[in-house]
């Protein structure tokens, strides 16, 4: 039985892990899962998306609780964990399928969306433009089991310790002050 009050966000800003990781964090958030979105391939695998040549982003699809974290607070979560005017890149990850891109359900989000890159945008937060796509959701597909709760399952490999692991620790001190966060609450 699915809960009517539920929403879903759909975002991509880099490798799905280090997102995953950071909105699994959030009081309000039922459950994140690690996909592919905006491509012109059905069902793609985590191979081809690879290549860039699918045209799928690395995505997260976030279901939480509005009554708890507002889709505002979510996206100011996301903007403060990538770098949206860098251009299909996150720190080394290269290529189309690590864009920045808030792929929105309905109008209610599309117009939220606008807003917030408005306002960030005339903040002057970052020195580039920002590059981030807004884009309606057309299909989410579901990545590969092993990579749903890397983070969580593999915290002492590689890429984990070097590059999910310090994002986690600076989301958590730039927001526990701001945001309950479940870590906190298991203290």
């Amino acid at each position: 039985m699915t809960n009517p009050t539920l929403q879903t966000a759909v975002l991509a800003g880099g490798c799905f892990w280090c997102l995953e990781a950071v909105f699994d964090d959030l009081v309000g958030v039922i459950s994140v899962e690690s996909g592919y979105a905006g491509g012109e391939v059905a069902n793609p695998t985590y191979q081809h998306v690879c290549t860039g040549e699918t045209g799928h982003a690395e995505v997260i699809r976030v279901t939480f609780d509005p009554a708890l974290l507002s889709y505002r607070s979510l996206l100011n979560v996301f903007f403060a964990v990538h770098d949206p005017t860098s251009l299909n890149r996150q720190g080394n990850d290269v290529g189309t399928q690590y864009r920045s891109a808030i792929f929105y359900l309905g109008e209610e989000q599309k117009q939220i969306a606008q807003a917030t890159l408005s306002e960030l945008s005339q903040a002057g937060i970052w020195q580039g433009k920002l590059v981030t796509e807004l884009t309606p959701l057309d299909t989410f597909y579901m990545a590969e089991d092993y990579h749903q709760e890397y983070f969580a399952n593999h915290p002492n490999q590689p890429y984990c310790m070097a590059v999910v692991a310090p994002k986690v620790a600076k989301f958590k001190k730039q927001f526990v002050s701001t945001l309950p966060l479940k870590s906190a609450a298991k203290t």
